[in-house]
C-alpha cells in the first residue's frame, strides 16, 4: 500500500520515500509507527541496513559525509544524474514521451505527481510498468538544464524563437518521429509473432511426419508377421497316430 498523502512530496516519488524514512527515523524507528501509517516495517529496516552499508563504504574511502538538509533540489540533481537516460517530456495531461526512444508513457495513479495539480514538463523515472498503458514508476521532476548537464551526449538546450510556424514544423517532426518509432515497434512484434507461428507449424509438421513414419513401419512389421504366419501354415505337418504307430503327412 502506498504511503499516506501526508508524506507526498509533489516534485518526486523518490523524495516521498525519503520523507517517509525521515519521519520513521524521527519516531525512533518504531515498527508500531510504521504499521499505523500502513508502511512495511521490514522494508524500512532493510533500507536502514543499506544506508548503513553505504555509510561504511564512504568512511572506508575517506569521503566527507555531509547532509543537504531540506535542500532537496540537490537530491533531485543526483537522481537526474543516475536516471537521465529515462528522461521524458510532457506531451499531454498526464502523458509523457521518452526523449531518447520517443515512446509514450504515463504517470501512475499512485505517483505523488498524479492528480496534485502540478505536472512538471520534464521528469525522470526508475522503470516502466506495462499494464493497460505504459506507466512510469518512481518519478521525479527535473530541470531540463540538468539533463543537458548530466547527459550532454544525449541532450542539449535549444533556444526556440517565437515563430509559430517553426514551432508547428518542429512539433510535426517530433510527431512523425514518434509514429515511426511506434510503427517500427509494431513491425518487430508482428515479425516475432510470424516467426513463432512458423516455428509452431514446422514443429507440428515434424511431429505429424514422425507419426506417419511410425505408423508405416508398424504396418510393414504386421504385414511381415502375417506373411510368416501364412508360410508356416503351408508347411507339411507330421502327425503320429499313436494307436496304430503310423505317421501321416498332412499338407
Amino acid at each position: 500500500m502506498p504511503p499516506a498523502k501526508s508524506f507526498f512530496v509533489p516534485e518526486s516519488d523518490h523524495l516521498t520515500l525519503l520523507n517517509v524514512y525521515q519521519q520513521w527515523k524521527k519516531n525512533g524507528y518504531q515498527s508500531g509507527w510504521a504499521s499505523e501509517h500502513y508502511l512495511h516495517a521490514k522494508s524500512l529496516k532493510k533500507v536502514r541496513e543499506v544506508r548503513a552499508q553505504l555509510e561504511d563504504i564512504c568512511k572506508q574511502q575517506s569521503m566527507l559525509l555531509t547532509s543537504c538538509g531540506q535542500e532537496w533540489d540537490i537530491v533531485r540533481r543526483c537522481i537526474c544524474a543516475g536516471y537521465f537516460h529515462n528522461a521524458s517530456k510532457l506531451r499531454g495531461i498526464g502523458e509523457y514521451v521518452n526523449l531518447l526512444y520517443k515512446l509514450p508513457c504515463h504517470l501512475h495513479p499512485t505517483s505523488a505527481l498524479y492528480g496534485l495539480g502540478f505536472t512538471p514538463d520534464y521528469v525522470v523515472y526508475h522503470e516502466v510498468c506495462y499494464t493497460t498503458k505504459e506507466y512510469m514508476q518512481q518519478v521525479t521532476a527535473v530541470d531540463p538544464h540538468w539533463l543537458a548537464e548530466m547527459g550532454p551526449m544525449f541532450f542539449s538546450i535549444k533556444e526556440r524563437g517565437t515563430d509559430l510556424a517553426a514551432q508547428r514544423r518542429q512539433d510535426a517532426e517530433d510527431q512523425k518521429a514518434m509514429e515511426w518509432t511506434m510503427q517500427l515497434k509494431q513491425d518487430l512484434e508482428k515479425k516475432e509473432q510470424l516467426e513463432a507461428n512458423e516455428r509452431f507449424t514446422a514443429q507440428k509438421f515434424k511431429l505429424a511426419s514422425t507419426g506417419v513414419r511410425k505408423a508405416a513401419a508398424k504396418k510393414v512389421a504386421l504385414q511381415d508377421r502375417s506373411d510368416d504366419s501364412e508360410s508356416s501354415d503351408r508347411r507339411p505337418k507330421r502327425i503320429q497316430n499313436k494307436s496304430k504307430g503310423k505317421r501321416m503327412i498332412v499338407v
